[in-house]
């Protein structure tokens, strides 16, 4: 491998309603590819499960249209199809949001074929992408995370007595769902059923969460190859005022939104918060990357509010840009990804 390119599958796109963050994360991905370094091999899972190849020509850089355009590109009818040219790749680049891929379908599939990929394996990437597993494995961790009452089967809605110990507001959120989506601030209880509704289309699981008071902090982890995990500089973000919290609208279309990198922060509660987002990393078995949120309390301690085991990686989102701050640009980034990617141990690839 050391004398030709490392060959590398991007995966994006997929049937979560997060398809178009996932197509502009591939395309920065793809963009930012070492074209001396890797021969790219883009892969569209369209939002109906058709999946397309489109592959650059070799030695030429990764263009984004090579990825998204229809241009040089073979449409395949079965994911098996998909898979038999996947094996080809040295490495695959999940760059999927949400359920269909983030959440270890995808993994699994990597893992039966014994194909190296990029990030979390199938169990981390799983309970990452569930709520209320993560919570339970985090509280299990000794670490704090936010009060809330499980919805699912015939429980549709949270009792009085739920009422009186969550207190207003409330969070209204599908369990498994990304990027914010189907998320709704209940300010009171008689907006509660329209946001149960709005959280249900996304997943019939939905958590209502207590809100926290506190500073939106956000850390950025990164496995090496020798196996060390790193934190990037941490990120504040101030919500603009048009915005309750920081929702889809905010993260992908509003540039009122500010990112405060690196986060002002005492040592000792930077320091805090780095060990709390490595214990959540160990915890979920996690691997790669990581990016955990908080809430960081004027007294207290901080409340671990989610993880994303595999954040945007458009120019817009947070793990990037804390990386950037921390002296190591986006293409930089992608090769330590990829090399600790290229130095898991794999189970052997089974015989075709």
């Amino acid at each position: 491998m050391s004398d030709r390119p490392i060959r590398i599958a991007v995966v994006f796109g997929g049937r979560s309603g997060e398809h178009d963050v996932s197509c502009k994360s591939a395309a920065s991905i793809l963009a930012n590819l070492d074209p001396g370094r890797y021969e790219a091999l883009a892969v569209h899972i369209t939002p109906e499960g058709e999946w397309i190849l489109g592959e650059p020509a070799p030695g030429a850089a990764p263009a984004t249209t090579a990825a998204l355009g229809p241009s040089s590109r073979t449409v395949i009818t079965g994911m098996g199809e998909a898979m038999r040219a996947m094996r080809e790749a040295d490495v695959v680049f999940p760059a999927l949001h949400g359920p269909y891929g983030e959440d270890g379908t995808i993994q699994s599939m990597l893992e039966f074929e014994g194909i190296p990929y990029v990030g979390s394996g199938v169990l981390a990437s799983a309970a990452g992408m569930d709520k209320d597993v993560t919570k339970k494995l985090l509280t299990a961790a000794g670490l704090r995370v936010a009060g809330g009452v499980m919805l699912r089967g015939d429980r549709s809605t949270i009792s009085e007595a739920d009422k009186q110990r969550l207190g207003l507001p409330v969070y209204v959120k599908p369990s498994r769902a990304g990027s914010s989506l189907g998320v709704s601030r209940v300010e009171s209880w008689d907006q509660l059923d329209a946001a149960l509704a709005v959280a249900r289309a996304q997943d019939p699981k939905v958590v209502v969460e207590e809100a926290v008071a506190g500073r939106e902090i956000d850390l950025g982890l990164l496995e090496y190859p020798d196996g060390r995990v790193e934190a990037g500089p941490a990120l504040e973000i101030v919500v603009g005022a048009d915005h309750e919290f920081f929702d889809f609208a905010a993260k992908y279309g509003d540039t009122t939104e500010v990112f405060k990198i690196p986060a002002p922060l005492e040592d000792k509660v930077r320091l805090d918060l780095e060990d709390r987002a490595k214990r959540a990393f160990h915890a979920l078995g996690c691997r790669g990357l990581l990016r955990v949120d908080f809430f960081v309390p004027e007294t207290g301690d901080p409340v671990l509010n989610e993880v994303n085991t595999f954040p945007g990686f458009t120019s817009m989102s947070q793990y990037p840009r804390m990386w950037a701050a921390a002296n190591l640009p986006y293409p930089a980034l992608l090769d330590i990804m990829i090399a600790t990617a290229l130095a898991a141990p794999r189970p052997a690839a089974l015989p075709h």
